[in-house]
Order: C-alpha cells, then structure tokens, then sequence
C-alpha cells in the first residue's frame, strides 16, 4: 500500500509539472554554481559530474531542525537511524564510513560509535548543501565510496556590523539556539557563531526485547531518544592583505552530553553514566589567486573527538591495566560525578591545492594531502593508543574535446602506512545533444583502507544482554568499482533527471556475527556475551539502484518528488560452515521517496507567507541481527512568514507541525526501528537580523535576492 501510495505521489507530481510547463520560467536552481563534482566552479545545468542541490530557498522553506532533518526530508537516497550513538546514516546501500561530509569542503571530524556527530553543523549557518553520488572524483580519496555531501554555509565579509539571532522551541523540550556577529574592520573580517541544541528525549515504547526464550519485559525505563544537551562557539578571522590574497584561521570548541535513565530491571537497562564528548578544531590556511581562473590554496588543520563516560552513581570498574593477560579481574569504584576517557581521537590535515587553466580548453587541478590519525582509548584498544597516517596526490583535468562534449578525469596515489600504495583513476563525460538535455556518466574507482577503530577497537553494548564488538588486525583494504549513468531534461522550470549506478565494493569491510568460540578466550570469560560481533572483510558487495527527481516551478508554486530504487547483494565466507553465504547490508531498503509542495505570496511590503507540505517514505528496512526496520510515511506542514523589509532590521517566524498523520514506530527496545520519530510534533522559531554597514551583508543580500526571484516566478 505504501510503495502504490509513493507511485501515486510521484505520478501526480510528473503530471502537474507537464500540465502547466508553457507557464513557467526557468528554475532557479539551475541557475545555481556548484563545485563539489570537480573542485571547480560551474553552472548545475553544466556540471560535468552529476551533482544534486538543496538550494537556500528549499532550506528557508522547509526549515529543518538538523542536518539529519534535512536530508532525510528533501532527498530520497539518505536514511538515518538515529541515536545515541550517532545518525546510522546510509547512502545508496553504504553506512557513514563510506560517505564524506565536508563543510565549505573540509572533511568534518566528531566520531560517535563509528559516526559522525552531524550535530557539530549549525543548520541555521548553511547556505545550501551539494550532494555528489558515488566515488565519482579523484579529489576526495578515502571515506567518499558512497558519495560525497559538501555543507556550504554562509559568508560574511562585508563591511560593517552583523547580529543575528534564531530561537526555535518545540514538541517533548527541543530548543534550538542559534547566535552569529559578524564584524568588519578594513582587512580584517570575523565571524562568530553559537549554536545549541537540547531535546528531553522521548520513549515510544515500555517494552524490551530479550533473548532466547524468556518473554518481553514491560515497563522498560530505556527511551527511544535521550535526553541530550550540545553547544558549539566557532570563531573565524579573515585578512584580506591584497584583493588576490585572503588568509585566514578559525577555531571551534563543542561540548555534548546524553543523560541516560537509570531503570528498575538491573540485568538489562540500569544506567551508571552518562555519555560526554569535548570536541575542538583550530584551522590556517590561505588563498591566492594568480588570476581571475586560477588559483593556489593551502589548509593546516587540527580536530579532536573526546568520548567519557560521565558515572552517575559508584561503579565498580575493571581495572584493565592490572587484569591484562589475566583471569582475574581487579575492579575499582568511579564515584558520580567522575569521568573516564573511552576514546580520544585526533586528527592533522594538510591540503595543497592548484587549479590552472590551461590552453585548448582545458583546467587543470593538483594536489597533495596528508592526514594523520592518532587514537587513544585505554579501555578499549589494545595497548590503550593506535596511529595510523596517509598520504594522497592527485591530478584532473576538465577539456571540452568539442563544444557540446565535456570530459573529466583524473588520477589519485594513495600511500597508507600499513597497506603501501594505490592508483585510483576516475573518468566522467558530459554529453549536451541540445539545451533541454544532458547526458552524463562516470566510472570511478575508490580505495579505503581499514579505519584504526575496524582494526584495535573493542567495546561492549547492554541492552537486552551483552554484546561484544571486536576489532580485526587480519583486514584488508577496500576497494571499488562505481559506474553511473543520467539523463537530465530542463525547460520553462521543468527538470527532470534521471540516474542508474552500479557500485562494487571488494573486501567490504562489515560487522558479521560470528561464534563466540572464534573470539579470544579471554573477552568471552570477561563479559559472557550473547552476540559476538567483529568486522570483517565481505567476499564482495554490489549496490545498485535508480534515482529519480523531479522538480517544477509555477508562478508563486513549486513542486518536487524523489524516489530512490535500491538493491543489494553481498556474500561472506562462513567460517563455522566453511561456505560462502549471503548477508544483508544492514539497514537497505528497496524503496524510498519524497515529494513537496510550496507556496510562497508577498501580500504586502512587510509581510510574505511561505506554505509547504511535505512528504517522506520508506519500505522495510533489513538488518542482520534484531530484526528489521518496518516501512513508513512521514508528512509536515511547514509555514514561513517574513516580517518587515530594511537594510537594518529583519525578522522571520517559522511555525509547523512534523508528522500531522502521527505515525510511531512501537518495535520494542533492542530491535531495530524504521524511524525514531515520537509521533506528532509542533515547533515554532524567531528570527532577527540587524546589520549596519557601508554594503548589504551577504546573508541579507542573499535573501533579498530569494526574495526577488520568488517574485519574479
């Protein structure tokens, strides 16, 4: 009923968008500059890569709480699972290990669980989000098998003074705060911006799975979400000596803390602690601009992730440095409101980059990358610290053989520590037949070597029992295998696109249930697991699927659906059968969609409304162990209203309600769900902006730019 329902959607959206096309302009995202396909600037329309935009407008319109709220709700091909231990979030059939998040193109740092704490980006400070499928460039390297998503947030280098302020409240404690100051003195530009976020969690369901034969518990104190507290203060300093050389550093501190209830049942859901992270980043760099095409770039960058348990009542703890090698276990009390490290992991960067235009047509980028890891985790690394470095040189070229035919290739040498060398090529083309249409299609290779937390980590989760996770020091590295092809038709604000991708991944790294006799002896005595768990290296897996988008733009209307058709296919070598088996890549479902409709009208010179409704999809989702996740729909109202007009002074309230058919996922705690959301949700925000200075400032700019190409559709 769902997948008809998701069809129906789609169907009826194609049919509005060619019933009234001879009425309408181009749309306004086509008119978009991207640059996360090549490194390089280009019109959407003429991007040689194929690259799907969240635009200003979408994000202002659906006024998303959270990055994961953003891409879950206006793209079909990303899932999330969120929870405490990070968003679980996939990509065309990958997890988060294969997916690079960049803001304003640097590799985003804040490890949860294996995942990337994607609460570490500000949604209030996004210009607009690039998302490019697949291992499809030779600039990116590892961590990009699944594709690559560059937040670009704001700019603010105009003279003058800016200070802005977002509050937005909403269903079970969420608030939202977001401050920014900008300042300009002569050369010298700054940036400061505060985001907070808190939520008090919320429980779908009293009922905890257990093992074997014994029954359901109920009345299970465990919450769906817990309540949560993060802050962010980011600072950056921009110098301007000449108008060819702009310098610059930055820096970041962020803080997170989830408090975990203490229930009533001890073997299955008493909480001793809470989690915390401190994370920090600091940043140089620098760019010069030979002329106005080419230019010379150079980044230095610093990120660390702290993870401790925060003890919320004494408790007794394996003293691992005494027990090593040994059967007995000594313990020793922590004391509520101790802390103990469980990972530390820090991360240095450089990045030198060129991009040249060359004659006959042709750009020319290069680099040189290195990039050291660093971990530290005394109960959960054998030895307490690991280390690991890479290096990365590559080169592209983009040439238009003939003018309606673009090429783009490139090559990158990876060099790693443990696993020695490894050329990775990448080839795409784009075909202009005439201005309606184009025709893209890449083949790119991707190369990943084991993270330090696949090869030494260790750790234990409790819920409905003990499960043990466990490094493998035996990996291999990965490699891939990605082939893509797309159509895309645009005119008089009609687009539709159009993409099939093939991916294959040799040596994929996964988690795979094994016996608990294949496990050292000594983890087996220590916690007595129910599961055992460690990564290991997949024979192979193919990911494969077609995306579909439509967007249409109709005086003051505009309409858009999604849908994403994903298959899988994986085998592993059984170890206790001595055969290959087939396994699911956790967390794949075959179908997944969105779609939207906005209004926006300007009734008078202060006031403009926005309107929207929005819908997401998902059929069941399939996981290994604990069961899968149950299919879904998920719809929201959204409403903007922009209040006032001055250079000085703006304002803007948004107000909505997410998920009005109230659908909540029941499953019992220790299972896996589809969605983690608590049913019915209102939220409301305020906005205030003032800037004073002898230029607009780019964020009022950009909106008043917005605001004038809504009027003109």
């Amino acid at each position: 009923m769902k997948l008809r329902l998701t069809v129906v959607l789609l169907a009826l959206c194609a049919a509005m968008s060619v019933g009234a096309q001879n009425d309408v302009s181009l749309s306004d995202s086509l008119k978009e500059v991207v640059v996360t396909g090549t490194g390089t600037q280009h019109l959407l329309q003429d991007a040689p890569v194929q690259t799907e935009v969240i635009t200003g407008k979408m994000l202002r319109n659906y006024a998303g709480k959270s990055i994961e709220d953003i891409l879950g709700g206006l793209t079909a091909s990303f899932a999330f699972s969120q929870d405490d231990m990070g968003s679980q979030m996939q990509l065309n059939g990958l997890g988060n290990s294969y997916i690079l998040i960049l803001i304003d193109g640097k590799r985003i740092h804040g490890d949860v669980g294996g995942q990337n704490d994607l609460s570490l980006i500000d949604p209030q400070n996004i210009e607009k989000i690039e998302i490019v499928k697949g291992a499809s460039s030779a600039l990116y390297g590892s961590d990009a098998i699944a594709g690559v998503v560059n937040i670009i947030t704001k700019k603010h280098h105009d003279e003058g003074l800016l200070v802005e302020n977002t509050t937005r409240v909403g269903s079970y404690g969420d608030v939202r705060q977001h401050n920014g100051l900008a300042l300009k003195y002569g050369k010298v530009s700054s940036y400061t911006n505060f985001q907070l976020q808190h939520s008090d969690g919320w429980q779908n369901t009293a009922t905890e799975h257990t093992e074997g034969s014994e029954p359901p518990i109920y009345d299970s104190r465990n919450k769906t979400v817990n309540r949560h507290t993060n802050w962010q203060v980011a600072e950056r300093l921009t110098y301007t000596p000449t108008d060819n050389l702009e310098l610059y550093a930055d820096g970041s501190t962020y803080w997170k803390r989830i408090y975990r209830v203490s229930g009533k049942y001890p073997h299955y859901d008493v909480k001793t602690w809470d989690m915390e992270y401190h994370n920090g980043s600091a940043s140089v760099g620098g760019k010069w601009k030979c002329n106005k095409t080419d230019y010379i770039s150079l980044d230095v960058d610093w990120n660390r992730h702290a993870y401790y348990y925060y003890y919320t009542a004494t408790t007794l703890v394996e003293d691992y440095e005494k027990s090593a090698g040994t059967i007995y276990y000594p313990y020793f009390p922590y004391l509520p409101d101790q802390k103990e490290l469980q990972s530390d992991q820090q991360r240095t960067m450089a990045n030198l980059k060129g991009v040249f235009t060359l004659p006959a047509e042709n750009r020319l980028s290069a680099g040189l990358e290195y990039r050291y890891d660093w971990l530290k985790a005394p109960t959960r690394v054998d030895g307490g610290k690991a280390s690991d470095w890479t290096g990365a040189a590559y080169v592209q070229d983009e040439f238009n053989l003939i003018p309606w035919l673009n090429i783009t290739a490139g090559l990158r040498l990876n060099v790693n520590e443990q696993f020695g060398t490894k050329l990775t090529p990448k080839v795409s083309a784009m075909l202009k037949p005439g201005n309606p249409w184009r025709i893209r299609a890449t083949w790119s290779q991707g190369f990943k070597t084991p993270a330090i937390r696949e090869l030494f980590y260790r750790y234990v989760r409790q819920m409905s029992g003990t499960y043990l996770y466990l490094g493998n020091k035996d990996l291999k590295p990965q490699s891939s295998n990605y082939f893509s092809l797309s159509g895309e038709y645009t005119w008089n604000g009609l687009s539709v696109t159009v993409s099939a991708y093939y991916n294959k991944v040799k040596d994929m790294i996964a988690l795979v249930t094994i016996p608990n006799y294949q496990a050292p002896d000594e983890y087996i005595l220590q916690y007595d697991p129910v599961k055992t768990r460690q990564y290991q290296n997949i024979e192979d897996a193919k990911t494969y699927g077609v995306d579909v988008n439509l967007s249409y733009s109709w005086k003051e209307f505009a309409f858009g659906a999604g849908y994403s058709y994903l298959d899988t296919d994986a085998n592993s070598y059984d170890t206790t059968h001595d055969k290959i088996k087939e396994v699911v890549i956790d967390g794949m479902a075959h179908h997944k969609a969105n779609c939207f409709a906005t209004w926006n009208h300007k009734f008078t010179t202060d006031y403009r409304l926005g309107l929207g409704i929005y819908g997401r999809m998902s059929s069941k989702r399939y996981y290994q162990i604990d069961g899968n996740g149950k299919g879904y729909q998920i719809w929201r109202v959204a409403t903007t209203h922009d209040i006032g007009h001055s250079k000085k002074v703006t304002w803007r309230v948004e107000a909505g309600i997410d998920n009005i058919l109230n659908y909540c996922d029941r499953t019992p705690h220790g299972l896996h769900l589809g969605t983690t959301t608590p049913g019915r949700t209102v939220y409301a925000s305020f906005t205030v902006r003032f800037n004073q200075g002898k230029k607009l400032n780019n964020t009022y700019k950009s909106n008043l730019n917005s605001r004038q190409n809504d009027e003109q559709d």
